[in-house]
């Protein structure tokens, strides 16, 4: 029997996706857990497996088509399988709607349809292009006005900018009137759009501070000792390939601390609150015009080195713009480390819908009192941001404190 397969829900505030392409052509077999698409969100480009085991029967929407999320996408059955009265109303409208010469005509705030700019003016740059094109012409420095689209109306795709990053490009060819070897820096006013992860951002961040009330509090940890047992481990884990960060001991102490602190594990709901019955958290990786959060799902129950090798390993791919959508869904606690750039403290905005955020700063060498000696140590500072409709400063100050206990003795993670 034919199955359809939906545009997937990936991300909390996901309300529809780009199809940028099929990795799977019609005709051929694929196998439930295999790549069927590739979809781009606000956040980043998901590799997206197919739920379904048989052949794929039709294509519901071309590549580079913007779906809403639950729209059907793809029909996959039996080899030879009559879909002709399978029910695909709202794929026909998708697709429809995908293969449209131009949007809807802009309508003026007094309800009157404005006249569209003419020779293409109202569109951006001028040209049409999807929105992944536009992405990766920006980040790659491309004048997109001067690539040759191959989509319908001349619509500019991720290929095309492919192929013309590829293309070899002339050289520029001397003359008396270039400009000398040194110019002044530009002084002219730019104007930068805001890509798709820039949106979203904003738009969660503002509903973060606007619906949740903020409260600080601020630790200073002793890592005299987990400095020593982390340079021990690397040191006998180095013929393995094994690296930990001292990131990746922060991410196993807060998870087995918010075994005791489920409130600090929660989301608020209509008059309760919902402790996760999973400690799933979420770190902040940094990536070309935002940032994104990779998920290490159940960290308080992992090993060390697990986490170090999820880490890298879903990091890598965020970084390559193309992420499973379990790397970066379903995290009910965040970190948010910016140690690596020397930064000794900052404060982060809580990641709706969940109740707290851990800002990290740098583990750094200090001058501290050993004994009533002076002495230096290794020492790093690090603040919670908690609802205060959820918990109270009370209990975040316990959290920080009960944290210190697996960070100042980080045997306690090993056993």
């Amino acid at each position: 029997m034919a199955e359809i397969v939906t545009m997937p829900k990936l991300g909390f505030d996901m309300a529809e996706g780009v199809l940028v392409r099929w990795a799977v052509d019609v005709g051929s077999g694929v196998e439930k857990g295999q790549l069927l698409a590739e979809i781009e969100t606000d956040k980043a480009t998901v590799e997206v497996e197919s739920p379904y085991s048989g052949t794929v029967l039709k294509h519901l929407v071309p590549e580079d088509s913007i779906v809403p999320i639950n729209d059907p996408i793809a029909v996959i059955g039996e080899d030879g399988e009559d879909i002709s009265n399978l029910s695909l109303d709202t794929a026909e409208k998708s697709e429809e709607s995908a293969d449209a010469e131009e949007p809807p005509e802009p309508a003026a705030p007094n309800g009157k349809v404005m006249e569209a700019a003419p020779d293409g003016a109202s569109l951006p740059d001028g040209v049409r292009a999807s929105p992944l094109a536009r992405n990766m012409a920006r980040v790659e420095g491309v004048d997109i006005s001067r690539v040759q689209g191959s989509g319908p109306k001349g619509r500019i795709t991720k290929k095309d900018i492919e192929a013309y990053l590829a293309s070899p490009k002339p050289a520029p060819t001397p003359t008396l009137s270039q400009a000398p070897a040194f110019a002044a820096p530009s002084r002219e006013d730019t104007t930068v759009k805001l890509t798709r992860l820039r949106q979203a951002i904003g738009r969660r961040m503002t509903e973060s501070k606007q619906w949740y009330p903020h409260f600080y509090v601020t630790y200073e940890y002793d890592l005299d000792a987990l400095m020593a047992a982390r340079k021990l481990a690397n040191e006998g884990l180095a013929d393995l390939g094994v690296k930990l960060s001292v990131n990746d001991f922060i991410v196993k102490a807060a998870g087995m601390t918010l075994r005791e602190y489920p409130n600090l594990n929660a989301t608020l709901g209509d008059g309760e609150v919902y402790h996760h019955g999973h400690i799933n958290i979420g770190i902040a990786v940094a990536v070309e015009g935002g940032l994104l959060t990779v998920v290490v799902h159940d960290a308080d129950a992992k090993t060390l080195r697990q986490i170090s090798a999820e880490v890298r390993e879903k990091a890598g791919r965020v970084r390559e713009g193309k992420v499973h959508p379990d790397d970066v869904s379903g995290s009910t606690f965040t970190t948010s480390n910016l140690g690596m750039f020397g930064v000794e403290d900052f404060i982060a905005i809580i990641n709706p819908p969940e109740s707290a955020i851990l800002a990290l700063g740098a583990a750094r060498k200090a001058p501290v009192v050993k004994d009533g000696q002076l002495a230096v140590g290794w020492r790093m500072k690090a603040t919670i941001s908690v609802d205060h409709r959820v918990s109270d400063g009370a209990e975040a100050a316990e959290f920080m404190r009960a944290m210190a206990r697996y960070l100042e003795q980080p045997v306690l993670m090993l056993v």
